[in-house]
């Protein structure tokens, strides 16, 4: 009963809208989002209870926006059991891709049948209960870069490092999500761990929910950190709608706000990379 209580219940997404019309560059790829089915069963213990936020309610979304692609991560709350993000890519095979979250001892047999389906990777999560870990990693990493999947990290500042000697040492991709929550208030210098792990040129990281970095109602830190990267490494980064937003409990960005922050940020020269060309690569080669 306690797990319960400290599971809150996550705001629902707003309602689409598209006041000025906006469009993404052609082929774009939203490389995060999740959905939340109503009669799914939830993780105990969990971080947040989901709002209900179907495969349906995206693909409205991707249509008004232009987005071509997308990629569907498998939630904390749904812990291994992956049936959820399974059935959404189903509704379009041919355009969505998954990563899952599987315990080291999956069949071989299991990841071929998910390779078929469309997964390209595996969340090892470090910020949320009812994850996979480090602890994982080790045996899992060699199995799937067989099958040319990454390792996608759900990760804090701290941990950017450990990453990258992690990735170096398994010869793995690795996907950092939402700038691995670095910010303006954070300690020690994490962006130029970040600008390290890029510079290896086997990790990417995900531009995705700059409401998660603590910074100023106008994203002067995520304006600052963009600049940076975009001007270095445009080709190691992914952009992400992070749809519908879970785990916001006070107030919920509304996403042609926040397309249009991306839009605006990253420069025009790197538009085909960032919004289509990176993922692409990273999740359409096979």
């Amino acid at each position: 009963m306690t797990e319960t209580l400290d599971a809150p219940l996550c705001l629902p997404p707003r309602p689409l809208r598209n006041r000025n019309n906006l469009r993404l560059p052609a082929l774009s790829c939203d490389s995060h989002f999740h959905v939340f089915a109503p009669d799914a069963t939830l993780a105990s213990p969990r971080s947040y209870t989901p709002w209900t936020a179907p495969i349906s309610d995206w693909l409205a979304l991707a249509e008004s926006f232009g987005v071509a692609r997308g990629v569907l991560v498998q939630p904390s709350v749904y812990g291994l059991d992956n049936h959820v993000l399974l059935a959404a890519m189903a509704q379009a095979p041919d355009c969505l891709r998954g990563v899952v979250v599987i315990p080291p001892e999956t069949s071989d047999a299991e990841l071929e049948r998910l390779d078929a389906l469309g997964v390209r990777g595996v969340r090892f999560n470090l910020r949320n209960k009812s994850g996979i870990g480090f602890d994982a990693f080790s045996a899992l990493a060699p199995r799937i870069r067989t099958l040319g999947w990454h390792a996608q990290f759900q990760i804090g500042p701290e941990a950017i490092a450990t990453v990258g000697a992690l990735t170096a040492r398994h010869d793995i991709t690795g996907v950092i999500d939402h700038l691995a929550f670095i910010g303006p208030d954070t300690p020690g210098t994490p962006l130029d761990d970040l600008v390290r792990c890029l510079a290896g040129g086997r990790i990417y990281t995900k531009i995705s929910a700059p409401y998660r970095l603590g910074d100023t109602p106008a994203h002067q830190f995520y304006r600052k950190a963009l600049e940076t990267l975009t001007v270095c490494y445009p080709d190691r980064l992914l952009w992400g709608s992070d749809w519908p937003h879970s785990e916001l409990f006070e107030t919920v960005p509304e996403d042609d706000d926040l397309i249009a922050l991306s839009l605006d940020v990253v420069p025009t020269g790197s538009h085909d990379a960032i919004f289509a060309g990176n993922a692409q690569t990273l999740y359409f080669q096979h």
